[in-house]
């Protein structure tokens, strides 16, 4: 997967939080996003977000990238937590 499908992935799955909260209808607290979106996603590495994120304001995913909760605005954005490598073409 190159790095442009990995912060696709990353918006895909802010999108997913922002629907489930969408259709909750109430007040949602980060950690309910985690239980119920984040956790179940194959994507996320679990281990790092659970040691380094302990109030879930951080997804730590298995790519580069990651997930941070803006609570200003009430969504997540994609941030990199990783170093990239741009001298292959492929990974783009």
């Amino acid at each position: 997967m190159g790095y442009y499908d990995m912060v696709e992935s990353c918006w895909q799955l802010s999108d997913a939080a922002l629907d489930y909260v969408k259709k909750a209808g109430r007040s949602v607290e980060a950690s309910e996003v985690w239980e119920k979106v984040f956790a179940p996603s194959p994507l996320v590495d679990h281990e790092r977000t659970l040691r380094e994120s302990p109030l879930h304001d951080k997804i730590f995913l298995k790519s580069p990238y990651g997930l941070q909760y803006r609570p200003d605005h009430k969504d997540w954005v994609p941030f990199r937590h990783g170093p990239v490598d741009l001298s292959n073409e492929n990974n783009i």
